[in-house]
């Protein structure tokens, strides 16, 4: 039986569209959170920016890979239903820990969240992956934005750098451009949210966000999880997040020394 977060109409949706919401998946840990995104943004890790823009107004900083040592980040993924609600909509036995991130957009921050897929940034492939996106503060504007299907492309869109736009690989022919969904009239999926729902999408779904006008802050907390298929996968640069010394080869699941294993059936 799947968890009660979760419907079989959600986990058909999730396999058709690559996005689904997700009401209260951190609703019990929302101030949990908070406390680790302030720990996140007074003391940033090695990857943290400030996504500084020329000519864009307010601050958009994120960070990521550091649920290991803010533990408020570390209670959350062992203690929530995370794991049990990703092998539902995964549909897979297994769920292991990929990456945690941390994206906060101020009152008055203009710059967008640029449309990409996560997955080109990775060094993990497979159909069983999953992002959640939890706002930690009402969102409406300012929420997450993908678009349904686009996990089911033939060819991944090129990863680029958000500020500076550049295509973070050479691209030899294995990606197509970053599209412009709203021009394209391709179907965007967003919701209303409150603090501790969550947008679940696949690795593939193309996704962004919108600069935030309203006059609160826009915390949010993603968790990375991947499942039974995933496996470690060469990519023509350096990956985001990198890892280095990983020491993984291509069609190996990843080390769980590195990404525990949240979950197996």
């Amino acid at each position: 039986m799947p968890h009660r977060l979760v419907t079989q109409e959600m986990i058909d949706t999730y396999q058709m569209d690559g996005v689904v919401l997700v009401k209260g998946l951190f609703a019990d840990h929302v101030n949990e959170l908070r406390e680790g995104v302030a720990a996140n943004m007074a003391a940033p890790g090695p990857y943290a920016s400030e996504n500084k823009k020329s000519g864009e107004t307010g601050r958009f900083f994120d960070d990521y890979c550091n649920w290991s040592r803010i533990p408020q980040f570390r209670a959350v993924i062992e203690t929530s239903p995370a794991a049990e609600v990703a092998a539902d909509l995964m549909q897979s036995q297994s769920v292991q820990m990929f990456h945690d991130h941390v994206l906060v957009k101020d009152p008055g921050t203009s710059m967008a969240t640029p449309w990409h897929q996560d997955g080109p940034y990775y060094f993990v492939e497979g159909q069983q992956t999953i992002s959640f996106w939890s706002p930690l503060d009402p969102v409406s504007q300012a929420t997450l934005r993908c678009v349904a299907g686009s996990h089911r492309w033939e060819k991944e869109v090129l990863p680029t750098r958000w500020v500076s736009e550049e295509g973070f690989f050479a691209d030899e022919g294995q990606y197509i451009p970053v599209p412009d969904p709203d021009v394209e009239g391709m179907r965007i999926v967003e919701f209303e949210m409150e603090p501790g729902d969550a947008v679940a999408f696949n690795f593939r779904t193309l996704h962004g966000a919108r600069g935030n006008q309203s006059d609160i802050s826009r915390r949010a907390f993603s968790l990375r999880l991947v499942g039974d298929d995933a496996r470690y996968v060469q990519r023509p640069g350096r990956t985001s997040p990198p890892f280095p010394g990983h020491d993984m080869v291509p069609g190996q699941r990843l080390r769980e020394d590195w990404f525990p294993m949240l979950l197996q059936h």
